[in-house]
């Protein structure tokens, strides 16, 4: 079995102290937004199904959905905030359930699920609510599970600069569910480990078996 390597615990005097790390402005920005142009195309696409606007109920429907469809793909802005691992703490950080709202780019109808998100602290730690607001930062757009799941860990892995950081998602699809096969009831299950996660069987077998993802 592979051993973690341990940190030893520096504490730092306050004249030592480094400089503050600004945070990160994590901000989404789709370009061409049009929501007159968006609503109108609606319109022609229900009525080309032959589902008639005219009727006072119907009406107000294309403005509603090019409405509902900006709301999925426009995440929050938020900050990245980090702060200095002065402990050394070197133990599994896991935030697990974290609600997954996302739009299949194939069909754009929903999958929802949830999310587990953990990561071995390296020379910082992050606010336990990034870990969602990354999560929903790259899940408010056209999307693919298998992508979702590796654009997550590959931007914390990057900004972080964790030892490990794993990644799994569990989600249904309705692109699978309520049309086609129409397998109701099925979830999806994706997974990206790196570092530590990835390489130390023990650290992966923690991660997995915490996640639930090895039952």
């Amino acid at each position: 079995m592979t051993e973690r390597p341990q940190h030893a615990t520096a504490r730092i005097r306050p004249d030592d102290a480094a400089p503050a790390r600004p945070a990160l402005r994590v901000v989404h920005e789709p370009a061409g937004i049009d929501l007159a142009a968006a609503e109108e195309a609606a319109g022609r696409f229900l009525n080309a199904l032959g589902i008639s606007t005219a009727s006072e109920s119907l009406r107000g429907t294309p403005g509603r959905m090019v409405r509902a469809y900006a709301e999925l793909f426009s995440p929050r802005p938020f900050d990245l905030t980090t702060f200095p691992n002065d402990e050394g703490y070197d133990e599994l950080v896991l935030a697990r359930r974290i609600p997954v709202r996302s739009v299949c780019e194939h069909h754009l109808l929903p999958f929802v699920g949830t999310a587990h998100v953990g990561y071995l602290p390296g020379a910082r730690i992050l606010g336990l609510s990034k870990l969602a607001r990354v999560v929903e930062h790259f899940a408010c757009r056209p999307q693919v599970q298998e992508r979702l799941t590796k654009q997550v860990a590959d931007w914390l892995q990057t900004h972080l600069e964790p030892k490990g950081v794993g990644v799994v998602i569990e989600a249904e699809h309705s692109c699978m569910t309520l049309r086609g096969v129409q397998a109701t009831g099925s979830t999806t299950m994706t997974s990206t480990l790196l570092g530590l996660l990835r390489s130390d069987a023990r650290s992966r077998s923690e991660f997995l078996a915490l996640t639930g993802a090895a039952s």
